[in-house]
This record gives C-alpha cells, sequence and structure tokens, in this order.
C-alpha cells in the first residue's frame, strides 16, 4: 500500500506515516466470534472426558470436580478485571493476551503428567478465557455502527457462543471416541495459533478511554469477591448448601463484594462506576442474562447425563442427539434481529418459550424416545433461549457510555457465567434430593430409572425460574419509545 503523507499539526511538517485502514467488519465479528466459540466450549467440553481422565491420572471424584470448577472460578471471577482492562489498555491487546495464555495453558493441561498439573491449567485457562472473553463483545460493538447491523452482529456473537457450550459434548466426545482425552484441550493448541495470527494481522488496536489507571484495590477486591463466591457455589456439588465449607465462602465472597461496592464509591476512578446500574436497560438485561444462563448451562449438563445415563447413549451418540438443540440456539439467535423490530416484547417471548420447552423435558421417563424427550423439547428450550438473549446483551451493551463498552461486556459475561455456576450448583442438589437413590451423577452406575425424578425435578425448578423471569423482564426492561 502506498504511503500516505501526513502533516503533523503541531509543526507543520509532513510525514510519510502509512494510514492503516480499518479492518473490515466482518472480519473483527469473525476473529471475535471465534474466540467466544472458544472460551465458551471449554465450559462443557471436558464433561466426556472425565471418565477417561479417572483411568489415566487416577483422579478421585474431589480431583475430577476441580478440573471442570477450576476453569469456571477463574473464568467468573476475573471476568469484571478483563472488561475493563480492554478499555484501558486496549481490545487488541488483551483479545491477544487471553488467547495466548488460553492457548499455553491448553499446552500444558494436552501433557499433563498428573492431575495437579491439570488443574493448574484449567485454572490459567479460565484467566485467559476472561482475559479474553469480555473484549470479544467489545470488538464486535466497536467494529459495528449501531442500529440493525449492530444487532445482527450481536446476535451472531450470542449464538457462537451459545453453540459453543451446546457443541462441548459433541466435541468431547468425538475426541475422546477417536483420540483420547488429552486432545480434548490439545486441540485448542492449533486453532488458537491460527486464531492469534488473523488477530495480530486483521485487528486495529483501539481503546474506549486513555489517561486513567487501573482501579487495583477494587479490582482486587471484585476479583477476589467473585472468584471466593464461584468457589462457594461450586462447593456446594460436593458438601451441600449447609456445610462450613460451603458457607464460609460464600459468606466470604459477599461480604468482599460488600467492601469493594464502599470501596468504589469513595474513588475517583473505580473499577465499577456504580452509577451504571442506574441504567435501566444495562441492570435488567443483565439479570435477564443471569437468569437465562442459569437455566440454559444446566440444560446441557443434564441433557447430556440423561441421554448417558438412563437412554445408553454413548458421548459421541449423546453429543449427536444435541445437535439439533445447538442448531436451535444459533436459529433464534440470527432471528431475533428481525423480529425485534417488529414486537418490542421479544426478550420475555423467548423466555415463555424456552419455559415451555423445560416444561416439557421434566415429562421425561426411563423409556423415553429420541423424538419426544430430547429433540422437541431441546429445540423449544434453545430455540427460545436464543430468541432471548439477543434482545438482552444488545439493550446491554447499547445502553452503555464508550469508555464503558469494556465493562459492560465484562457484566454480560460474568452475568452468564456466573448465572450458569449458581443454576449449575442449585439444581444438581435439587436432583440429588429428588432422586431415590444416592449416586453420582456423572461418574456412578446406578440403576437409570432412579435417576429420572431428579433430572426431571431440575427441570421443573429450570421452568419456574424462567417463569419468574418472564415476570421480571415484563416490569423492568425499559419500554422502547412509542411512534408518533
Amino acid at each position: 500500500m502506498t504511503a500516505m503523507p501526513q502533516t503533523d499539526s503541531a509543526t507543520g511538517s509532513t510525514s510519510t506515516r502509512p494510514v492503516i485502514p480499518a479492518p473490515r467488519p466482518w472480519l473483527v465479528v469473525l476473529v471475535a466470534c471465534a474466540g467466544q466459540f472458544l472460551v465458551v466450549l471449554d465450559v462443557s467440553v471436558m464433561n466426556v472426558a472425565l471418565p477417561s481422565l479417572k483411568a489415566d491420572l487416577g483422579l478421585g471424584t474431589l480431583g475430577l470436580q476441580w478440573v471442570l470448577n477450576a476453569y469456571s472460578i477463574a473464568f467468573a471471577g476475573f471476568m469484571l478485571l478483563g472488561g475493563r482492562a480492554a478499555d484501558l489498555y486496549g481490545r487488541k491487546t488483551m483479545f491477544l493476551a487471553g488467547l495466548g495464555l488460553f492457548t499455553a495453558a491448553s499446552v500444558v493441561g494436552g501433557i499433563a503428567p498428573e492431575g495437579a498439573y491439570l488443574i493448574g491449567a484449567r485454572a490459567a485457562q479460565g484467566l485467559g478465557a476472561a482475559a479474553l472473553s469480555p473484549a470479544t463483545l467489545t470488538l464486535v460493538t466497536a467494529a459495528v455502527p449501531a442500529g440493525a447491523a449492530r444487532t445482527r452482529a450481536i446476535a451472531t456473537w450470542t449464538a457462537v457462543g451459545a453453540a459453543g457450550g451446546a457443541a462441548g459434548g459433541f466435541v468431547g466426545g468425538l475426541l475422546v471416541d477417536l483420540l483420547n482425552w488429552r486432545w480434548v484441550l490439545l486441540v485448542n493448541v492449533p486453532l488458537g495459533i491460527a486464531l492469534l495470527a488473523v488477530a495480530a494481522l486483521g485487528l486495529r488496536e483501539g481503546r474506549a478511554t486513555t489517561g486513567r489507571r487501573l482501579d487495583l484495590p477494587g479490582a482486587v477486591l471484585v476479583t477476589a469477591g467473585l472468584a471466593t463466591l464461584a468457589y462457594g457455589i461450586v462447593q456446594t456439588e460436593m458438601s451441600g448448601w449447609t456445610s462450613a465449607a460451603t458457607l464460609l465462602p460464600l459468606l466470604g465472597g459477599l461480604a468482599l463484594l460488600a467492601v469493594f461496592t464502599a470501596v468504589e464509591k469513595r474513588t475517583k476512578e473505580p473499577l465499577v462506576p456504580l452509577g451504571i446500574f442506574r441504567n435501566r436497560a444495562v441492570s435488567a438485561a443483565n439479570a435477564g442474562i443471569m437468569l437465562c444462563g442459569a437455566s440454559s448451562f444446566s440444560m446441557w449438563f443434564f441433557m447430556t447425563v440423561y441421554a448417558q445415563n438412563v437412554l445408553g447413549y454413548t458421548p459421541l451418540q449423546a453429543g449427536l442427539a444435541l445437535v439439533p438443540s445447538s442448531l436451535a440456539v444459533l436459529v433464534g439467535s440470527k432471528t431475533a434481529p428481525r423480529l425485534m423490530a417488529v414486537t418490542g416484547a421479544l426478550a420475555v417471548t423467548g423466555i415463555l418459550i424456552a419455559a415451555a420447552g423445560f416444561a416439557w423435558q421434566s415429562t421425561m421417563t426411563a423409556d423415553g424416545t429420541f423424538l419426544t424427550t430430547i429433540l422437541g423439547p431441546g429445540i423449544l428450550m434453545m430455540g427460545g433461549i436464543g430468541l432471548a438473549t439477543t434482545p438482552l446483551a444488545t439493550l446491554a451493551t447499547s445502553g452503555a457510555a464508550p469508555g464503558e463498552a469494556g465493562l459492560v461486556s465484562g457484566l454480560v459475561n460474568t452475568a452468564r457465567t456466573m448465572g450458569g455456576a449458581l443454576g449449575l450448583a442449585v439444581l444438581t442438589t435439587v436432583a440429588a434430593s429428588a432422586t431415590p437413590t444416592v449416586v453420582t451423577f456423572s461418574f456412578g452406575e446406578p440403576d437409570p430409572s432412579s435417576l429420572v425424578p431428579g433430572y426431571a425435578m431440575a427441570f421443573r425448578v429450570s421452568t419456574g425460574v424462567l417463569l419468574f423471569a418472564a415476570v421480571l423482564m415484563t416490569f423492568w426492561l425499559p419500554r422502547p419509545p412509542r411512534k408518533g
């Protein structure tokens, strides 16, 4: 490209620095969505590899739980810090740093000689994901002008992220069946390197604000609070809700977040300007995303274990059985922008459709068929979630000031991830209490029929959560201005 002369306004001299063209919006959206797909995929991809891990590395049930939980805790705990860092230090910088750490940690996890290395690598993956994920949504909103085009881009981002969670069982089952459990992690390496190269060459640096410092006390407090709270949430699966091992971190996390709130009120340049929550669109949309996440993350878990433990599917068969549900969330997310112009109540409509699917799924039996206990309800559940989350994410990001874009992106991702962690912890406890015999959901071999009441109860509770979300969104979401 020929260098274009530029005049230095301070000296009047002419320079010949080349003008770097802005990247095409479609390339930015493609790179951002690919990064989001990778980090969301790794939330669920390890599930089907756990039995192989148990045999190969000699991990017990507690160790296996931490292979999953180390990623979720680090991911959720550092998300707001990652979002604000994207505002201050640059979206491209944080995208590359997060993806680089995520890819390097995947190498360590894939060649781990023992469980401790694997758990540490999963925590490092989660930290990389927390830096990368908020930057992906900020890249999308910065590259595409506000309006219908941005709504479509956010719909694509939402759909790809949801598809990452949905595809975890299928991708994991395929890799474990054809290769071994290590490739569940190692597959990230060539994908991560390729994406790093494209992002380094194809993205242009941009930051939403300059001249500000990172609020270090606030960053430490909110990260410690969210991580401690996430730790308490995942402890419920192993220790129950009333044990000291659960209550102490839950109370400690809430206390740290209370101190964080007090500190932020007095800080001149806070990590999270608390006034952002007075924005009705931001606060209501994040609440809706959290409640939808609590149901949808749990749906993938319970549908996978139902297919394998009750219907007798192999990991690969279970993954294939959920492909239509994955496609449904893609269709729902991509259809939402067209419908948003027709109805302002699309988020509520999507939530109600999802609730109908969860209610249908709660009628499952031990001898259920693919059509009536997986395909039909799965399409309703995930199609509705896709319809709901696109307008919610659009509302949340469109209500933010330019200097807070990364923060709001971090809030959206934190709401979804924390909602998923909390929902899974609550619903596995509910399912266990409704199961006639004591079972280990992922690793035991109980009588299949004894599992059905617990799984069904989890879907009934999810139905109630979504109905509550629909009522809440009806009264809390801002109403569109009347025409004319």
